[in-house]
């Protein structure tokens, strides 16, 4: 049945003997991965019963085209009503990989795409891994969802690859915005065993499984466990700085990859059946299940995208050659390969730029590095499919700067990739509102406005996806979604101050919910200079739910001063409340505007791109639990339906 991940075999005669080919497939395109659910379970224990019965010399184990295997289904892990579920799954997949781990010859996990979770993990029960050079998404999603890694990937990692690796594999890249990593650094973590190029990667991965079965194996030197005291003291606090206690997922992996050291395999597993069966059913399971969902439902097909054809993007001009210009250069030729430009007003801003860029992206394509190129002059802006402009946040230059591009290149989309600003008011025709740092944080807000057509949109989310990014449709309003929810709650922040609290009290308001870094430390990042700059101009829009702040403007001038108009503190707990308060009331208006058509895509936006953390399930959905939506809009802001559309 097309949609369920079943285990297909071939057999491959070679000089050594019949090799098993297995590929899993769901029968669909790579747009819809393999993943590892009760069918995929059952499907394996008939291939394993062929395999423990044949005269195998060996067996490569691979995927559809683009996909290894994406884990466990997501569905069904939402669907886990009980610890016992959640054990016997566990325990259902421990010993069909075990099985595989014992099969009396060879066996090679042949990585050709996605590899995440449970496929990883399936991977590792081979005795050995090739990895094709075009795999990016290699990793364990587990822990942002507040679970762990259940089918032998706590204590086959850290085996494998040493306690450092397996902590930041399976600990902190989920913890950073769910990084992923590649296949050079499979490799030079000790994941994989042979990279090899996409072009005849399964060929040569049945030769590389005839070559171990000729020399007897595979000989791999041992972990280094030192230095292990040190290394998860630090991951620890790591931790701790992330989650604030408020999820037990990235802890419960922490000690079970610790015990690796000195556990049989067996009793490995053991722990982590009793660990999932604890983490599935939790509450912080249970509203990450939900944010997972919303994100991918909100971001794979957004709503409100025309089905037309997308332009193709050949040539892409930027325009600026600050910090902020050189990522968005860098993730595009790493991403699209095409030529591009960069332009600014100073030769010697536009030399530093390039060279950043070409060390950045030569070190692994050279030849990307031959493909970017800058000057002052317009010119070069000739051809261009797209122009994307990331000047500073100055409505009459970046108008100025496009009106420019559009003389030379006339037929090309051009783009703005302003925080807060007008998009139609400047004369781009489309926003692309990506997120500091831009190679972190997979946000796009994708801005459409009166004048934007379908091809131009339909070309903007083409090429969002294609830089490997997540696109959220928005309406052209002040500051869009992110910011516009983040200065609303710094207004609250900042009237706390500015009435006697501290930033020790506003920080604790705010962590107290389980967001990844404090207030403070998230105005340092922006900066205050932005910050007051996007306050001032929601200010313009929105008066009196935006006050300026003194204690702001004191920031962005460079003074560490807090204004205190008077005594009137607040109670952490209050303020933590008029927090929630003030952001329900701006989701309702993000609906009644029409900026979002949903309130989970504020959801998305936040989770995207502000780092809410999946543990505590998308915003609104808190809001509803807790009351405030009732209190503030008067229902569940699931249920709201905008003014207009009442």
């Amino acid at each position: 049945m097309s949609g369920e991940t079943v285990f297909k075999l071939q057999r491959v005669e070679s000089r050594v003997g019949p090799i098993a080919l297995v590929t899993l497939d769901n029968g669909e395109d790579h747009t819809k991965p393999t993943t590892l659910g009760r069918s995929a379970i059952e499907s394996a224990l008939a291939l394993l019963d062929v395999l423990e019965s044949g005269d195998w010399a060996a067996m490569v184990l691979t995927g559809k085209p683009f996909v290894f295997c994406a884990g466990a289904d997501i569905d069904e892990l939402a669907r886990i009503a009980s610890p016992e579920d959640a054990i016997e799954g566990s325990r259902a997949g421990h010993a069909v990989f075990s099985r595989i781990r014992a099969l009396p010859y060879p066996t090679v996990a042949a990585i050709n795409g996605a590899c995440l979770g449970g496929g990883l993990e399936l991977a590792l029960h081979c005795d050995a891994r090739t990895i094709a050079g075009s795999v990016r998404h290699l990793g364990f999603p587990e822990v942002a969802l507040s679970i762990i890694p259940g089918w032998g990937g706590t204590q086959l990692t850290p085996r494998l690859a040493g306690p450092e690796a397996a902590v930041r594999l399976i600990v902190t890249n989920p913890l950073r915005q769910n990084r992923l990593i590649g296949a050079r650094e499979a490799v030079e973590l000790g994941l994989a065993d042979r990279l090899l190029e996409p072009v005849e990667f399964v060929d040569e991965s049945l030769a590389f499984a005839v070559e171990l079965v000729e020399r007897g194996g595979i000989e791999r030197p041992q972990p280094d466990w030192s230095d292990a005291e040190t290394i998860f003291r630090k991951a620890r606090a790591r931790v701790d700085d992330a989650v604030h206690g408020a999820t037990r997922a990235p802890y419960v992996a922490l000690d079970l990859i610790a015990g690796a050291r000195d556990w049989t395999l067996e009793e490995g597993y053991a722990a982590e059946e009793q660990a999932l069966g604890e983490l599935a059913t939790s509450p912080q399971a249970r509203a990450a299940a939900y944010a997972f969902t919303v994100v991918e439902r909100r971001t794979k097909k957004a709503e409100g995208v025309p089905d037309v054809q997308p332009r193709a993007v050949k040539k892409v001009g930027i325009v600026g050659a600050g910090l902020m210009a050189t990522q968005l250069a860098t993730l595009f030729l790493r991403r699209l390969e095409v030529p591009l430009v960069l332009r600014d007003v100073e030769q010697s801003r536009v030399d530093e730029a390039l060279a950043t860029i070409r060390e950045e992206v030569g070190a692994r394509k050279p030849f990307l590095a031959t493909l970017v190129d800058g000057g002052t002059g317009w010119e070069q802006f000739a051809g261009c499919d797209l122009v994307l402009e990331a000047v500073f946040e100055e409505l009459d230059v970046k108008r100025e700067v496009l009106a420019a591009a559009r003389e030379v290149a006339p037929e090309a989309i051009l783009a703005t990739n302003t925080s807060s600003l007008s998009v139609e008011a400047m004369g781009a025709d489309v926003g692309l509102h990506f997120f500091n740092p831009v190679a972190v944080l997979p946000l796009v807000e994708v801005v459409r406005t009166s004048r934007t057509t379908d091809e131009q949109l339909a070309t903007a989310f083409d090429v969002v996806r294609k830089l490997g990014k997540r696109g959220v449709l928005v309406r052209d309003a002040p500051a869009f979604v992110v910011n516009r929810i983040l200065t609303r709650m710094t207004t609250v922040l900042m009237d706390a101050l500015e009435h006697g609290n501290t930033v020790e009290e506003t920080d604790q308001a705010v962590l107290s919910l389980g967001l990844p870094m404090a207030p403070s430390v998230l105005l340092q990042m922006v900066g205050p200079r932005v910050a007051n700059h996007v306050l001032e101009t929601l200010h313009a829009a929105y008066p009196d739910r935006f006050p300026l702040s003194p204690t702001l403007a004191a920031y962005a001038e460079g003074r560490d001063e807090i204004v205190v108009r008077e005594e009137a503190r607040k109670t952490v707990a209050e303020i933590r409340e008029a927090v929630l308060e003030a952001i329900a009331d701006e989701v309702r208006r993000l609906l009644d505007e029409g900026v979002v058509s949903a309130a989970t895509d504020v959801d998305a936006c936040l989770i995207l791109g502000a780092g809410y953390p999946f543990h505590l399930g998308g915003i609104t959905k808190h809001l509803d639990e807790t009351g405030v939506s009732e209190r503030v809009v008067g229902s569940p802001l699931a249920d709201y339906r905008p003014a207009a559309a009442v």
